[in-house]
């Protein structure tokens, strides 16, 4: 293989820098990676040639900063960049800068990300080149009577969205004038932040749409192909939670269609490297010739291209090496075949029973699927590393490959099943729920698929089982055993009867509670007694007689319970017991004297910051009455805007955050009071 670079540096960090890494190793290309103080120990530093510390952690004062990172460039004397997706990759200034260094920036021209960079070019741009975009407002009037009525001349709904960037951010859904001055200065504000422009567009929405896009390939010489089409629908708040290959019903002629409408955007434009055109289709009446629009062009390599890759064979990272090279299309597009079908899910850092909130914390357990033959998983991170609230909060990409869409669910259900993580928050179960919903397994999705779906695939917590709390207290006497083992072998009497983890007291019985509160807020109480064979354990008045057969490393335990045989994860320390088995996980609070479980089921009246974050609006002041749900402040935190809302009726009191305020993870913002 001809070696295109000797040294490429990669801009990013995360699942993306892994894989650019190790495509570049495997092409015999040197990789220098660059990383922020959160990331002195993240995987993607371990797997580079050479590695760079570029800065704090909060991205503004590190990946986000082009000088750092092109002196780092020149320094080290790397041949090209690659900026991966997110961050620098669609910078028109950052890609200029690089060319006018003399370094390649693996991604298009300056030119082409200029022109679809913000949404309102980019759609009069594909209007004069004959590509149908959805009707809407693109003026440069930014003032809100005048957005207004031109939303009232649309119709409702209507679609606020941010001229610049991308990935939810500034973008509201109106269904009523009533509610479009607060929406519009919650998306320019959003959008002000994420992306230093306020500006936006409106533009109608569509009832029944779904989200189809098309990977293009372009070498900038005039030769272009499109490597088919991702539906990419299932979404909550604007951003994508599923994606496949090929889109489920598509038609031969519709993907003509599309594809052939992409690569004339990419053309029109000069285009070079690998880019996403964006469609909403109207599916209202069906998929077969349904109304397609143009909705943006991503100049970049898109999160959901491993299903790409998984159906065409293709390296995607590889090609956009050899184009930047000045190597042409490895292939044209008679070349190109779609070989089965291929789906990925997003596993993220976040709490779908709280609106999908972003969560941080610690990967305690993090065993992402092991089959090979079918699945692929791209992850940034190993068990033990932290999710920090500086970065998105997406843990891994699973994707599966299937001869057909039903085999492709049948290895991702397997997958998930196998995915053991623990220590934060995660949407893992509510995947589950989704790739087990019958509608999704017949291709009937849309945009509105997860709140028209959201009782069953968000369904309220169910009490935990008997085995699932005789396993997390089995969980608790090995960890005993264990720590008395230890601690007896460091003493001057290894013998000792107070070193004995069977629960041996002096006149007393050996007989205790371990007390807990389940997932769905239930008191919980395990009776345990010694046997001469083990335990018995008493559980809302069953008797299960139990043992522990063998506790291995890092939590892991075989048991007999009743006679027969379990193996299980349990996860002890003093708040809390997680219970991995059967493909869940299970978590119970501790309970202890501080922890009051009717106060915490009403909800409590001091209203916290549920991350660390910036106070953008406060929406009530001291004295109101406000009711249960309404929205009191509104908390930016990890590049999204949250609103926190009146856990029950009652008066505002002790309002202590002001706007402007950095607050830090469970700091009290407000009180309400009976």
């Amino acid at each position: 293989m001809t070696r295109l670079f000797n040294k490429i540096l990669i801009a990013n960090r995360g699942e993306i820098a892994c894989r650019v890494i190790r495509t570049a190793r495997a092409m015999g290309i040197g990789t220098v990676a660059v990383y922020s103080d959160a990331d002195a120990h993240a995987l993607h530093v371990d797997l580079a040639d050479e590695a760079v510390h570029i800065g704090p952690a909060p991205a503004a004062q590190s990946y986000l900063c082009a000088d750092k990172i092109l002196d780092i460039a020149k320094r080290l004397h790397v041949d090209a960049i690659h900026p991966g997706y997110g961050f620098l990759s669609e910078n028109a200034d950052f890609a200029q800068t690089c060319e006018d260094a003399g370094i390649v920036f693996i991604g298009p021209t300056a030119d082409s990300i200029r022109k679809m960079g913000l949404k309102d070019e980019a759609k009069r741009l594909m209007t004069l080149a004959g590509v149908p975009v959805v009707p809407g407002y693109l003026g440069a009037d930014q003032s809100e009577a005048h957005l207004n009525a031109q939303a009232r001349e649309i119709g409702y709904p209507v679609l606020i969205k941010a001229v610049a960037g991308g990935g939810g951010k500034g973008m509201r859904r109106v269904d009523n004038e009533k509610d479009f001055a607060a929406s519009l200065k919650g998306a320019k504000r959003e959008a002000a932040g994420a992306f230093g422009n306020d500006h936006v567009l409106i533009e109608k929405y569509i009832q029944k749409p779904r989200h189809i896009e098309v990977q293009v390939f372009a070498d900038g010489r005039g030769h272009g192909v499109y490597l088919f089409e991702r539906d990419c629908s299932l979404q909550r708040r604007h951003q994508k939670v599923v994606e496949e290959a090929p889109a489920p019903g598509m038609s031969p002629a519709l993907r003509r269609k599309m594809g052939e409408a992409a690569v004339a955007a990419a053309q029109t434009i000069g285009y070079r490297g690998a880019g996403t055109v964006e469609f909403i289709v109207d599916v209202e009446h069906g998929l077969d010739g349904a109304p397609f629009y143009f909705m943006e062009m991503n100049t970049r390599l898109q999160v959901e291209h491993p299903v790409t890759e998984m159906i065409s064979g293709e390296d995607l990272v590889e090609w956009q090496i050899r184009v930047a090279a000045g190597e042409p299309l490895p292939l044209d597009q008679g070349d190109l075949a779609i070989d089965g079908h291929a789906i990925e899910v997003r596993l993220y850092a976040e709490d779908p029973s709280r609106d999908f909130l972003p969560a941080t914390g610690t990967l305690n357990r993090y065993r992402p699927p092991m089959d090979e033959d079918f699945t692929r998983v791209d992850t940034g991170v190993r068990e033990h590393d932290s999710i920090s609230v500086h970065y998105d909060p997406m843990i891994a990409k699973i994707i599966t490959w299937g001869e057909d869409r039903e085999a492709a669910l049948h290895h991702m259900a397997q997958a998930l099943s196998e995915t053991e993580i623990a220590g934060l928050a995660t949407n893992l179960p509510f995947l589950k729920q989704v790739i087990a919903h019958p509608e999704f397994a017949s291709g009937n999705v849309d945009t509105g698929f997860i709140p028209r779906h959201a009782d069953a695939l968000l369904p309220e917590a169910a009490p935990a089982s008997d085995i699932c709390l005789a396993l997390a207290t089995l969980g608790i006497l090995a960890a005993r055993e264990d720590r008395a083992f230890n601690e007896a072998a460091r003493s001057n009497d290894p013998f000792s009867p107070w070193h004995d983890p069977s629960g041996w007291q002096a006149n007393l019985a050996s007989c205790e509670c371990q007390d807990y509160i389940d997932g769905a807020g239930t008191s919980r109480s395990v009776k345990i007694t010694i046997t001469d064979q083990g335990y018995r354990l008493e559980i809302g008045g069953q008797r299960y007689d139990a043992q522990i057969r063998a506790h291995m490393e890092e939590g892991e335990i075989e048991a007999e319970i009743s006679g027969q045989i379990y193996r299980a994860t349990i996860l002890v320390n003093p708040e809390q017991v997680q219970v991995i088995f059967a493909g869940n996980t299970e978590t119970l609070k501790r309970l202890s004297a501080k922890f009051d479980p009717e106060e915490d089921a009403d909800g409590p009246g001091a209203i916290t910051a549920p991350m660390p974050g910036k106070i953008l609006d406060i929406l009530v002041s001291d004295g109101d009455f406000v009711e249960k749900g309404q929205a009191l402040l509104v908390l930016e935190a990890m590049k999204m805007e949250h609103t926190l809302t009146a856990p029950r009726d009652g008066t505002v009191s002790n309002l202590s955050a002001k706007t402007g305020d950095q607050v830090s993870d469970g700091a009290v913002l407000v009180t309400i009071s009976d």
